[in-house]
Parts: C-alpha cells; structure tokens; sequence
C-alpha cells in the first residue's frame, strides 16, 4: 500500500523548495522503499533547483543519504528489511561492455526505481540523482542500496553517497595517489576536502590546498593539507611549482569546475603528471588549450565520475576505516538540521559558510 511522506520538493527553476506531501509506492520487481535517517545537503541538489542539471520539474531532491530498508520488491537479493544502507546514484548493471571488462565504474547502463513517486495530486516527481532523500521514506532501485556497518552513525555514513566519496575517490582511485607524491587539490569545500583526506590515506607527502578563502583554507589544513595557497592574493601556479622544488605536482585535482581554475590545474602539474577533474562545470563552460601544450606535457588528463567509486567495494572500506579511526567522516559535518531547513542550508552553502549540513530525520 503506497505511503504518504514529507519530502522537500523543488516547485520550479529557482523558486524556494518547500515540504510537501510525497506519495511513496509499495517497491515493485528490482525495488526497495528506505526509511531515510540522515541526508547532506549537496551541491547537486542547488543545481537541481536552479535548473542547471534539466528543467524536469519538480524535483525531489536529496541524494546523499543512509538509511534502512524497509521493503523489498520481487527478485531483490542483495538487501533486505532491516538492513542499514548507504544510498548510491550509480546502480551499475552488471551486463555492459564497462561491466563485462571488469570496470563496474564506469557503468553505461546505471538504473533507478522503475516506478514514480508522486504529489498527492498525481504530479510524477523527478528524484535527485534517482534517490529523492530529503523525504521520511524513498523509493530506489535495490542496486542502489550498499550496506555498511549499523554501528555507524547516519549523518557520516550518508556523506559517502556523494560528495565525500568523490573527493576521496578522485584521489585514490582517479588520480591513484601513492605514497610520497606531491598532490595539489584546488577548490576546498566539500568535495576538495575529501580529496585531501584521500591523499593523506594514500601517503601523499605533500599536499598543497588551494583556495580563494582563509576559511576554507585552515579547515583543509585541519584535514591533511600540509601548506595552502590562497590563489586571490597569489599565482597558484608559480606556488605549487615553488613548493614542488620547480616542477610541479604528481597529481592535480580540480574540485571547482571551472575553466579558469582547470587551466590552473594543466600547468600546476609536473611533466607527465596527472590532472584530475572532479568539479563539475555548467553546460555553456568551454575550455581552450594550446594543443602543443597538452602533447608537450605529457602525463593524463582524466575527469572523475563519482570518484571512479564502486559503492560495494568502497562504502565498507571507508566506513571501516572511519570506525578504525584512521578518517574522520565526522569532521565533514557542519551542522545538522531538519526537513524545513534545507532552503537556509543552501544560503549557507552559498556563502561558504559550511562543508555539509545533513538533513537528520
């Protein structure tokens, strides 16, 4: 029998989200309905709002989440009531040729719930990313329910749904960070953060954080930056190369998305390093290299989906580690909030004033 929920629910481009009553269905055949507890307020879901991802009004938004499940649907296997599961929008299909080469990563056939939630009106909802978290319950496809130790508290676990797993992600599996090299991460909020918590776990030894705010700047430093740049006051470029004895960084990871800061990235590299993309730009944003300069220089430029993640492999392994101690999921979260609040969490957002706020239900 569906069920009726609250859930924060993108009206129109730009317009204020708002609680409304969502219509959750009973899971069908591949399905799972979750019992969301926590959820972080993304980037993403701004975009959404603001009609930068597409204009499927209107949006449920939320992606980012742990919960447990409540019901399956036929031929679920993987998970069951009961279970305590982080959320992923990138349910691989186990059949591609990605799948079929053993790189589930890069998955070009990725699922959501078949199946629509709803206004109370009939409206079909779009859901962020194919989860739609900021809501009491959410319908997804079981793929996309990875589960993790109960023990761990919600409001962290959730985090690796998105934006903490492509930081780290980008480091470790993009970028594949190893020990002793020189790392810059350009771009600290949540996502370069991350990144920098990545190559600290992959025995980077330097890692020079790069950003236009002291604030963003002393919280990197707090997370594993081993020197900062603030590139409003100074030539980022000449200052890795400054603290990379001339030469550059083994690895460059651009958290923005941006041209201006991806050039910065190009040539912040060493000869035959490696740039990695995992900011994400808008559609009009075009990028313009000398073409000498991209063969000259050797090494790999790569984009960064998700933190080349595979949510079955890396959820445990980053929530154990979390539990061991050796990463601080905790220290991403800012504050948490309720339903209603997420509209100020995005001002926060906005003005930098935040790594996450989560949603806690």
């Amino acid at each position: 029998m569906a069920q009726q929920v609250r859930g924060v629910v993108a009206p129109g481009k730009n317009e204020p989200v708002r609680v409304e009553t969502v219509i959750v269905p009973d899971p069908g055949p591949g399905e799972a309905v979750v019992q969301v507890q926590a959820c972080g307020v993304c980037h993403t879901d701004l975009h959404y709002k603001q009609g930068g991802i597409n204009d499927d009004f209107p949006f449920l938004l939320g992606h980012e989440a742990a919960g447990v499940v409540e019901s399956v649907g036929p031929d679920v296997t993987d998970v069951a009531p009961g279970d305590f599961v982080i959320l992923n929008w990138r349910a691989v299909c186990g059949k591609c040729r990605a799948c079929r080469r053993g790189r589930p990563w890069y998955c070009f056939d990725t699922h959501n719930a078949t199946q629509k939630m709803t206004l109370e009106d009939g409206t079909e909802l779009s859901a962020a990313l194919g989860i739609g978290a900021f809501a009491e319950k959410t319908l997804v496809a079981a793929g996309q329910c990875t589960k993790v130790d109960p023990s761990v508290a919600p409001a962290v676990a959730g985090l690796l749904g998105c934006g903490v797993m492509a930081g780290i992600g980008a480091a470790i599996n993009t970028g594949q960070v190893g020990r002793g090299d020189t790392v810059a991460v350009i771009g600290c909020g949540g996502v370069g953060d991350a990144a920098v918590v990545g190559s600290r776990l992959a025995g980077a030894a330097r890692i020079i954080a790069v950003d236009i705010d002291d604030r963003k700047l002393e919280t990197a430093r707090s997370m594993g930056a081993t020197h900062t740049v603030n590139s409003r006051t100074t030539d980022p470029v000449e200052a890795i190369r400054e603290l990379t004895g001339g030469f550059g960084a083994d690895v460059v990871i651009e958290a923005v998305g941006h041209p201006e800061t991806y050039r910065q990235a190009f040539y912040a590299r060493d000869l035959a390093g490696t740039v990695v993309l995992v900011g994400v730009p808008t559609p009009e944003m075009k990028l313009e290299l000398p073409l000498l300069d991209v063969f000259g220089r050797g090494g790999a430029l790569k984009s960064s989906w998700y933190g080349d993640c595979l949510p079955s492999r890396d959820f445990p392994m980053l929530i154990d580690l979390h539990q061991q101690g050796r990463i601080d999921l905790g220290a991403f979260v800012t504050e948490t909030i309720g339903l209603g609040d997420v509209e100020k969490a995005f001002a926060r957002m906005h003005e930098g004033d935040v790594l996450r706020s989560v949603v806690v239900l």
